[in-house]
């Protein structure tokens, strides 16, 4: 897994990238690696555009993907990135590193929780401890074919490949958000992940999907370390779930 620079380990990468244009989620566009620390990170707080929704949960803050017409909140301590920004992971079994599923607009928690050197190149890649964004479906025919297939890829892409066997299926059932957003919540899980880089651990995602103001399949997706000293909890992440809700372009609540 990687962290909020560009990280191609071994095993699995999750890179974060300063996104240049086009349609961030089918990773045929250019983009360019956003160092840690560099200027196009984004200062703290909510650089979105609808920074001016208020979090649902006191003292939370709120992260604003006006584009897909949707927010959500997240604690505090996350550090969240602006909409021109992609996280992704990588298909190891692609010759290019083809993106396998991306988010934009990241929210990191503890953007520096791990680094290393793992290809010995002496530069280090930093490691978040998780990750939270939101993405859309095109292709999908449902809300439950999203969140189950993006859950599994989540998992099999940051922590598992190339070992397919090692992602293992959680739960997908019908779910409503506090504001009363409607779709499906599907989990996965890993078991038997790589273990060849300090960096490595198991993985676990949450990916909840519904359709947008427009009628478009839409994912809001955590995926995090799992069976670490740090790992979130999952009453953590339930409730920033629950925060999902529908948001005009303006960020005004729709």
């Amino acid at each position: 897994m990687a962290g909020a620079a560009v990280l191609a380990v071994a095993a699995a990468a999750v890179g974060a990238f300063l996104f240049l244009g086009g349609d961030e989620d089918n990773g045929d566009k250019e983009a360019a690696p956003g160092p840690s620390g560099s200027a196009s990170a984004s200062p703290t707080g909510n650089p979105r555009e609808g920074g001016g929704l208020k979090p649902t949960v006191a003292g939370w803050q709120t992260v604003a993907d006006t584009g897909r017409g949707m927010a959500f909140d997240v604690p505090a301590e996350w550090n969240i990135k602006a909409r021109s920004w992609v996280s992704w992971v990588e298909d190891e079994s692609d010759p290019d590193l083809k993106p396998l599923i991306g988010v934009s607009g990241p929210a990191f928690l503890k953007e520096k929780w791990c680094s290393s050197d793992e290809d010995r190149d002496g530069t280090k890649s930093d490691t978040a401890l998780a990750t939270t964004g939101s993405r859309s479906n095109k292709g999908a025919r449902s809300t439950r074919e999203a969140a189950v297939d993006d859950a599994r890829k989540w998992v099999y892409g940051g922590y598992a490949q190339p070992r397919r066997e090692a992602v293992k299926a959680g739960t997908a059932e019908e779910y409503t958000t506090t504001s009363g957003l409607k779709g499906t919540v599907a989990t996965a899980s890993s078991s038997g992940a790589p273990d060849t880089d300090k960096c490595d651990s198991e993985g676990k995602a949450t990916v909840f999907s519904f359709e947008n103001a427009d009628g478009q399949i839409t994912s809001w997706a955590f995926f995090g370390a799992s069976e670490v000293k740090d790992e979130v909890p999952d009453a953590t992440i339930r409730k920033i779930l629950s925060t999902v809700r529908l948001v005009e372009g303006d960020g005004k609540t729709s």
